[in-house]
């Protein structure tokens, strides 16, 4: 067990919010067990994000706050220890995301990591299990909260169809998830349109890729491999990419269709709702 006192808060983000968390514990004069007991968890808990070894959750950070009156410090302080959870290599992409103004992006196998429930997230990132599941995709959701800013970037999702079949974490986890696809998009800020399998050969065959627009920094392109992912810069590969894009979007159903689509597969292939208030789709 990792002596609290021996962390270098230089070390991660991981291990400066918990050196931050017990100092002000111990200058608010207070024992684990009672801090725990007024934001709602174990003391245990407390113990192990002192000493890095569990990540806090955005909700116990904000709850934190208000126990130590410590004006926003922990939930400031969240964002930072959630994005270092995302695997190394795509640090670089996630902070370059938050600050986009327009992303589009075709994926070929898998809803787009912005527009996922937690469930399927989970069920997609515990494929290989190493024992931080919980902090992987508190990191995927935390992504998410660009959605939800003042001005949110535009996002432009083209799923291929067989995204809606590619059942992950099982019928329940899958309806849902199509659910929340429909229910996403009725933002005006996020557009869904599916790429249906009637389309044939198609730009899209080399693979998923993202487009990042930015209100004065180049344009990116970004791929990944099983091993790590790419971005690029070049304005020739932007290029490429957006004429690819575009000719994606032109082959896909309209977003309206698409709703219709993701719905359809949802009914037949996932089950009829078992909640009261079923939404109509146009």
């Amino acid at each position: 067990m990792v002596n609290v006192r021996d962390l270098d808060p230089g070390a991660s983000p991981l291990d400066y919010y918990g050196s931050e968390l017990r100092r002000l514990r111990e200058e608010a004069g207070l024992k684990q067990g009672q801090l725990g007991a007024v934001v709602f968890c174990s003391g245990s808990l407390i113990g192990q994000i002192e000493t890095a070894h569990k990540v806090p959750t955005r909700e116990l950070s904000e709850r934190l706050d208000a126990a130590l009156g410590s004006d926003g410090h922990f939930t400031r302080l969240v964002g930072l220890v959630l994005r270092s959870q995302l695997p190394t290599w795509f640090q670089a992409y996630a902070a370059l995301e938050a600050r986009a103004a327009y992303i589009s992006t075709y994926q070929a196998q898998l809803v787009h990591g912005l527009l996922q429930t937690e469930a399927y997230a989970r069920a997609v990132l515990g494929v290989r299990e190493d024992g931080n599941l919980d902090a992987k995709v508190a990191a995927r959701l935390e992504r998410q909260r660009i959605l939800e800013r003042e001005e949110p970037p535009l996002v432009w999702v083209i799923l291929s169809e067989a995204v809606l079949y590619q059942e992950i974490g099982g019928p329940e986890v899958m309806r849902n998830q199509l659910a929340h696809l429909l229910d996403t998009q009725e933002r005006d800020w996020v557009k869904v349109q599916v790429l249906p399998f009637e389309a044939g050969a198609h730009t899209g065959l080399m693979g998923s890729f993202n487009l990042l627009r930015f209100e004065s920094d180049p344009d990116l392109v970004y791929t990944e491999d099983f091993v790590q992912g790419h971005m690029t810069a070049n304005s020739q590969a932007f290029r490429e990419g957006s004429l690819r894009y575009d000719h994606l979007r032109a082959a896909a159903l309209s977003v309206e269709q698409s709703a219709a689509r993701i719905a359809r597969v949802m009914e037949e292939r996932y089950g009829p709702s078992s909640g009261p208030d079923e939404r109509a789709v146009a």
